[in-house]
Formats: C-alpha cells, structure tokens, sequence
C-alpha cells in the first residue's frame, strides 16, 4: 500500500485483527461513495458559508431573520452601525450568495432573507452547545 494509506491500513488492522489490500480498497470504495454524496460543485455552498462568516453580513442576516418581513434599507441602516456604503456593499455580497433577496418600490429597496439563509441560520441555533 502507498505511504497514503498506510495508516488506514493501521485502523483497518486494529478493528478486524487483520487487513489485507482487499480489506483497504473496500474501506476506500465506501469513503469514496461518502465522498460522492456530497454536491460536485460546492461552491455556492462555499460562497454562502463564506458570506455569513462576516460580521457585519451575519448581523444583517440575523436581522431579517427575526424581523420575518421585509425590510427597507434605511431600517437595516438605522440599525447596524457602519456606513451606508458599507452597508450596501454587504447586501449586495448577501443577494449574490443566494442569503437574500431585494426588490425595488420607487426609491425604495427592501430586502427579506431567503430560505437557504433561514435553514442556515436555524441550523447554526439548533447545533449551538451553549444554548444561547
């Protein structure tokens, strides 16, 4: 076996008493299907992981998340305290990453968290280890 797999040899053998070739080709043909189950292209998946892991983007996320309506700019502005280029900046990186969504009324640009941000945010709530 290569220098790769020697360790995964060393398992195989301290869990069965004893590890062939066939033993580690069989483990690798199963992590191999573990592997396959997830998305070929991760990168959106990557891109929204990425875009919460901003400050300033979570908050506004979280805040939407919890308003469960729409909101207009100027409310989010009012709210998260850094500049309105900042702030716009964010939304924009957020709606490119699929977390929200924005729709125009006039002068007026509202945004609202998507499904995917709402699974992500209620996944992080429910797996926190400190309740809080």
């Amino acid at each position: 076996m290569s220098q790769q797999t020697e360790r995964l040899e060393r398992l195989i053998a301290d869990e069965l008493g004893e590890c062939c070739d066939g033993d580690v080709e069989q483990r690798l043909d199963t992590l191999r299907t573990y592997q396959s189950e997830g998305p070929s292209n991760p990168d959106a998946d990557l891109t929204a992981l990425k875009t919460l892991g901003n400050d300033t983007r979570h908050t506004i996320v979280r805040l939407l998340d919890a308003a469960d309506r729409e909101l207009c700019v100027c409310e989010i502005t009012a709210i998260v305290d850094i500049s309105d280029s900042a702030i716009s900046h964010a939304l924009s990186d957020l709606q490119d990453a699929g977390l929200v969504t924005r729709r125009k009324d006039g002068t007026w640009r509202y945004y609202d968290v998507t499904d995917r941000a709402e699974a992500l945010i209620g996944a992080l709530d429910e797996t926190r280890e400190d309740g809080q």
